[in-house]
């Protein structure tokens, strides 16, 4: 396989500029495509690192700009004005993830599978991916990365097509306790073909190597390690590779 690249991929949506990043290896035969929501932080050194990780798996993935080209956070205050915003309003998150899906399907510098794509994220993304599958998005699969799992509307969860998988720390303290049964329950109504693995002793931004405070915020080799693995493996199941 071809080295793996990344590359700016500029669009507009409601009189706005994003710039996404396509993720991917040059010449390769048509790939499943998977659309990546970063952590709160945004596009940056690290989503682009995960992605490209991921692409040289055999995938083309689109890290989705949910904030904007001239919103870049640098500072943890930075990203929280720029998430919270989105996080009160679904409406306007569901919006910008289903524009970043339809360029992944419109792009013309990879070569996608037909009907192969899914979504992933990673904490404020992982409500993201979350949120694009209820919009009913023809995904085979959405997989939260200790993400929040709430959402305004439950009964949006009829309209998931394909399966979905949280990977979350049970001692994560910035995803409320009472947020899993919900989230069970909300599966569960809708019929979904839905998976929750819960790492014990794992806490938030468990697959962050920046991740560094402690019993709050941490990275977990071996957790991340085994959440990666499950999504890959849904991945080969749900795209019969």
């Amino acid at each position: 396989m071809s080295k793996v690249i990344v590359e700016s991929l500029v669009y507009h949506l409601s009189g706005k500029t994003y710039e996404s990043r396509l993720v991917y290896a040059p010449g390769a035969l048509a790939q499943p495509g998977l659309v990546m929501a970063p952590n709160w932080m945004g596009i940056g050194e690290g989503a682009e690192r995960i992605a490209k990780e991921v692409a040289s798996q055999g995938y083309v993935v689109l890290i989705a700009d949910l904030y904007g080209q001239s919103d870049r956070p640098s500072t943890a205050d930075e990203a929280g004005a720029a998430m919270m915003p989105l996080k009160n309003d679904r409406a306007e998150l569901r919006k910008r993830m289903k524009a970043a899906l339809n360029e992944l399907l419109g792009q013309s510098r990879a070569v996608l599978l037909p009907g192969k794509v899914a979504a992933f994220g990673f904490c404020f993304g992982g409500c993201c991916a979350l949120e694009l599958a209820r919009t009913g998005a023809d995904l085979k699969a959405a997989v939260s990365f200790h993400g929040t799992l709430d959402t305004p509307d439950p009964e949006d969860a009829k309209n998931i097509k394909g399966s979905v998988l949280v990977l979350h720390g049970a001692s994560d303290p910035l995803v409320p306790q009472e947020q899993l049964p919900a989230f069970e329950a909300e599966m569960n109504a809708a019929k979904v073909d839905w998976q929750l693995h819960s790492f014990g002793g794992a806490v938030h931004s468990f697959t962050d190597p920046a991740a560094n405070t402690p019993g709050k915020m941490q990275y977990d080799r071996r957790t991340s390690m085994r959440a990666f693995k499950a999504m890959h493996d849904l991945l080969n199941e749900v795209f019969q590779r």
